[in-house]
C-alpha cells in the first residue's frame, strides 16, 4: 500500500468507525452554541449529535469557523517530521475559508520540509459528498496507487459527486440568506420543501421545490435516476439532521429502485447543520455531472 496520509475535515461527515475502516484522520472543525465553543469531532465526543438538534430546536443559534492555518500546521507538522506524506481533501471553498487555510499551510511547510510530498485539493465537496470523495480516494489508495495519482484521482472525478439535498426548516435557510424572509414564512405555511445541490464551483444553490416532506425525499431521489452512473454497484451515503427514519426511507427508495446494495447513513454535523438546520436529509453518489 502506498505509505502517505488522508487528511480532511469534519465537515466531511464520516463516523468514527467509517474514519477507521478508511484509515483517514480527520482535523475537526469548530462550532458555537449557548455561547461555548465545541469541536466537532468524528466520535461526537463534545457534543452528541441529537443533542445539538435538539438545542436548535429550542431555539438556540449556532455559529461555526473554518480550520484556521495554525491548526492545519500544528496537524500537518508532525506527520511530516515522521517522515509521512499528506494528501488534504478539504471542504469546498465555495462554503468556508477552510481550504484556503489549508493551501496556505501547505505552501509553508512545502519550502520547510521539500522532501517530503504535500498537497491539497479544493473537493468543492460537503458532508457526506466530501464524505464519499475522501472514501472513493482511499480506496485509490488501497489499489497501491502514489500520493500524485491519488490527488489526480481527486481532481479528476470531483465533480462527479452529486449532492441532493432537502431541508425542512426553511428559516435556518433564511438565516443564512439562502431564501428570502417571505419565502421562508409562505414555504412554511404551504408545506413547501426546498430541493438544493453542491454545484461544480462547491455552492449550496436551490433547484427546486416540492409540497411535503414525502414528495420532497421522493425528489432526491427522482433526481439520482437523471445522473446516476451504474447505481447499482456504487456505495451511496445519506447524511440527516436528526431525521433517521427519513434517511431510511431514502434508502429503501434507493435500493428498491437502484438495486443498490450498499447504503451508509450518518449525521449532517454541526458544521453544516447550523445552518441547514434539524430534519436536513442529503443523498450522495456519482453521476455524470452535478
Amino acid at each position: 500500500m502506498s505509505d502517505f496520509v488522508i487528511l480532511t475535515d469534519s465537515s466531511a461527515d464520516l463516523s468514527a468507525e467509517m474514519v477507521q475502516k478508511l484509515d483517514v484522520r480527520v482535523l475537526p472543525l469548530t462550532f458555537t452554541i449557548g455561547g461555548r465553543d465545541y469541536r466537532n469531532y468524528p466520535d461526537n465526543r463534545e457534543m452528541d449529535p441529537h443533542l445539538f438538534y435538539e438545542r436548535l430546536r429550542q431555539g438556540e443559534v449556532a455559529t461555526t469557523a473554518a480550520v484556521n492555518v495554525a491548526q492545519y500546521l500544528e496537524t500537518l507538522e508532525p506527520l511530516l517530521q515522521e517522515g509521512r506524506d499528506v494528501l488534504v481533501l478539504a471542504f469546498s471553498s465555495g462554503l468556508s475559508a477552510t481550504y484556503q487555510s489549508s493551501r496556505l499551510a501547505v505552501e509553508e511547510l512545502s519550502a520547510k520540509y521539500p522532501q517530503r510530498k504535500i498537497y491539497t485539493v479544493d473537493t468543492l465537496c460537503a458532508s457526506l459528498g466530501q464524505g464519499l470523495l475522501v472514501w472513493l480516494a482511499a480506496r485509490e489508495r488501497e489499489k497501491g496507487k502514489s500520493i500524485e495519482q491519488v490527488r489526480d484521482w481527486a481532481e479528476e472525478n470531483k465533480q462527479n459527486l452529486c449532492h441532493q439535498f432537502t431541508v425542512d426548516d426553511l428559516h435556518f435557510l433564511k438565516r443564512g440568506g439562502r431564501i428570502s424572509a417571505t419565502t421562508a414564512v409562505v414555504g412554511s405555511m404551504l408545506q413547501i420543501k426546498p430541493v438544493l445541490h453542491v454545484d461544480s464551483e462547491g455552492h449550496l444553490i436551490n433547484i427546486g421545490k416540492a409540497r411535503g416532506r414525502q414528495a420532497s425525499l421522493k425528489a432526491l431521489v427522482d433526481k439520482m435516476e437523471l445522473t446516476a452512473i451504474e447505481p447499482a454497484g456504487q456505495t451511496v451515503f445519506i447524511s440527516h439532521g436528526d431525521c433517521l427514519e427519513d434517511a431510511r426511507t431514502v434508502a429503501r427508495m434507493v435500493c428498491e429502485r437502484f438495486g443498490v446494495q450498499d447504503v451508509q447513513i450518518n449525521y449532517v454535523g454541526p458544521v453544516i447543520g447550523a445552518h441547514s438546520g434539524p430534519g436536513t436529509l442529503a443523498l450522495f453518489y456519482v453521476g455524470t455531472e452535478r
